[in-house]
């Protein structure tokens, strides 16, 4: 079993965590974790373009002008994508990119992305993350004990006023973000989730002890 040094929020060793080897030190599927994240940038796609074809475009109608002895080119519709404010060849139309990832691969492609930041050492756990009342520079103050650059994904365990402040203090700082790996059941408003794009987007990783026992109750036994 893989162990790491636990901090506190003033970054000084407070004791181990034990990390499960079938969660967090697997060998690393680059194939899922490409998969994983390819879907999540797909399902971020609103896929809202729209254009119209000249069955759509208004005009149309009678032929403008003869087929021979004009001149011109022939034409039979001024609704001709060759036409200006004709319609388009081709128009792309609204679309749903979303793709679909069973169960199975998702937890291996979590199991991979924790293992790639923890042999990379790049695995942080701490005992807690709150505040009293949200501040940026109090955020960063922290982060800075915590982490050696401000480039982080943070992972809180619930939506509790002292860690959403935490959350709140994060908004405006750069390559930093902090989400919530919680689930409330039904409601599942404004929970983050965890997620492998936020992971292998950030140089470091830090999770809440909390955040491991969820994370070892909830895929141990590749549950």
């Amino acid at each position: 079993m893989a162990e790491v040094d636990m901090l506190d929020m003033q970054g000084q060793k407070v004791g181990k965590v034990d990390l499960p080897d079938a969660i967090f030190n697997v060998e690393p599927n680059r194939d899922l974790l490409f998969r994983y994240i390819h879907k999540q940038l797909a399902d971020k796609r609103q896929g809202s373009a729209s254009a119209k074809t000249k069955a759509e475009v208004s005009g149309g109608g009678r032929k403008p002008w003869a087929q021979k002895h004009t001149g011109r080119a022939r034409a039979g519709s001024n609704r001709s994508p060759l036409w200006r404010h004709g319609g388009v060849t081709f128009p792309p139309k609204p679309r749903d990119y979303s793709e679909r990832l069973n169960k199975k691969m998702k937890v291996g492609a979590i199991k991979s992305a924790l293992s790639v930041k923890f042999r990379e050492n790049k695995l942080i756990v701490v005992n807690e993350l709150k505040m009293d009342k949200p501040k940026t520079k109090d955020f960063i103050d922290l982060s800075k004990k915590i982490v050696p650059e401000l480039n982080a994904l943070y992972v809180l365990d619930t939506m509790k006023e002292e860690q959403m402040n935490v959350k709140r203090s994060s908004g405006n700082v750069p390559h930093v973000k902090v989400i919530v790996a919680d689930n409330p059941g039904k409601e599942k408003t404004n929970v983050d989730g965890l997620n492998v794009y936020d992971i292998m987007k950030h140089e470091w990783l830090v999770l809440t002890k909390a955040t491991v026992d969820k994370l070892v109750e909830v895929y141990e036994n590749g549950k």
